[in-house]
């Protein structure tokens, strides 16, 4: 390819192997690498202004023509410890929830939640910068990324989505996969997967390198290691299969 392959990279944490290994890769002079929070990951791809995005999952009905395009996603099995539901009440007494702007999947994902294993109906607010700050009495909020661990400690009542998710399926949750709407050859996909695999090695340089953070080094490699699966595998697409068909029905 003449031109760079633009590349749209998720700006949390969860990202950091992957930024590390795709910056630390033969592919680092054909690639223009984008950091983006998760909404406007999606917004490029479906806008078509990148060619590969870590996308959130909930978005992918609306691409007219995807294909995943790695072996590895953003995803969990039980905790994940950065998308939460928090509030100063418990689930029952939550009246309205705000809905993280910089969210796609979490956001669909709470409401499947609510409906499904809570039985709970709140009013949903789309949020703003600085909705974190808003959170009192029977108000709740909708938390993703590196924000969610300082708001876990500041609030009584933290639900923790992918853990909820798994007890309602069993399965795995994808928040995000690597997607792309151009056509890429057999030659640079299986050097960006080399990258990302590179990456993914590399956890005590990834970890090193991160030096103001929310989390120290200890928890941030826990974090990296114990809280976010990455593999894209068969499990893995079987969860992500039930969230999209969930999503479906939800939104009927």
């Amino acid at each position: 390819m003449n031109k760079p392959v633009r590349i749209s990279l998720v700006s949390y944490l969860n990202s950091r192997p992957f930024l590390y290994g795709l910056r630390h890769s033969d592919l680092a002079r054909s690639i223009e690498l984008q950091l983006d929070n998760p909404a406007v990951c999606a917004d490029k791809l479906i806008q078509g202004s990148v060619d590969i995005g870590l996308v959130p999952a909930a978005i992918l009905p609306k691409l007219p023509d995807y294909q995943i395009v790695s072996e590895y996603c953003i995803g969990a099995f039980g905790p994940v410890e950065s998308v939460l539901l928090v509030s100063d009440v418990p689930l029952e007494s939550i009246s309205s929830v705000m809905l993280d702007y910089q969210s796609r999947t979490s956001v669909s994902l709470v409401r499947i939640l609510a409906e499904q294993l809570w039985h709970i109906t709140p009013e949903w607010q789309p949020a703003t910068p600085g909705f974190e700050e808003k959170i009192a009495g029977s108000q709740a909020a909708v938390i993703i990324g590196d924000r969610a661990f300082k708001a876990a400690r500041s609030h009584p009542y933290v639900y923790d989505l992918a853990e909820a998710w798994t007890e309602l399926t069993g399965k795995p949750f994808v928040f995000a996969v690597w997607a792309s709407r151009t056509r890429l050859d057999a030659e640079f996909t299986s050097a960006f997967n080399a990258a990302l695999s590179f990456g993914l090695s590399h956890l005590d340089q990834v970890v090193l390198a991160e030096t103001e953070t929310a989390l120290s080094p200890e928890a941030l490699r826990k974090y990296l290691t114990h809280s976010i699966r990455f593999n894209f595998d068969s499990a893995a697409q079987e969860g992500l299969a039930e969230f999209l068909h969930r999503q479906s029905v939800s939104l009927v």
